[in-house]
């Protein structure tokens, strides 16, 4: 899954409208919802992920390994108690 930053995406549409020759001003808003619904259309096709879904996700894998970590200290103690002299 590929991360996009919602900032880039607003960059791509304002770059593409602020090219557009001056007598099509009048239409920037249209171009712009027009670009909008269909950028978000492919990247949503390409599995893309906001980078706000990214950090929700490594913030919940970190807790996950915090998680396995300690359970894997507390069965290794486990076992060195129970563990035949």
């Amino acid at each position: 899954m590929t991360m996009i930053d919602p900032k880039k995406f607003d960059e791509i549409i304002d770059t593409f409208t602020k090219a557009m020759p001056p007598g099509l001003l009048q239409m920037r808003d249209d171009a712009q919802k027009n670009l909008r619904s269909a950028l978000s259309s492919t990247f949503n096709k390409l599995d893309l992920v906001t980078r706000e879904e990214f950090e929700v996700q490594t913030q919940v894998l970190l807790r996950t390994r915090e998680k396995l970590e300690a359970l894997e200290k507390r069965v290794a103690e486990l076992e060195q108690a129970h563990k035949p002299e």
